[in-house]
């Protein structure tokens, strides 16, 4: 950086820097957030992502002819809505940790008067 830029200046291109790399970071973080809850009956194990995307399903062994369609439909969707909720917290962490820490960032490079 030339000499001749003002250190307040110089400050807030560094406080930008670690911003773009915590707001990196918790991309990162969410972007790997996976919940995987069981079904009531434990056959049936839905992945969801951050998004609530539906990313996987897993059927145990004859578990389609264990059960009705009704019976079966409600087992993959209260697994669902369980991984859904889970992913859900685990965002939210996430997004808490970012925040926390950006207000720690503020609170630490607050001018004292």
């Amino acid at each position: 950086m030339p000499d001749n830029v003002h250190p307040d200046v110089t400050a807030a291109l560094d406080r930008i820097r670690q911003l773009r790399h915590r707001i990196a970071d918790t991309q990162e973080r969410v972007d790997a957030i996976r919940a995987r809850r069981p079904s009531p009956s434990g056959d049936i194990l839905p992945e969801v992502d951050a998004m609530s995307r539906l990313t996987d399903l897993y059927l145990a062994p004859g578990t389609a002819r264990r059960y009705g369609s009704e019976q079966l439909a409600a087992e993959i969707m209260a697994a669902i809505r369980d991984s859904t909720a889970d992913a859900a917290r685990q965002y939210h962490a996430a997004i808490n940790v970012f925040a926390t820490d950006a207000h720690q960032q503020r609170t630490n490079a607050a001018p004292d008067r």
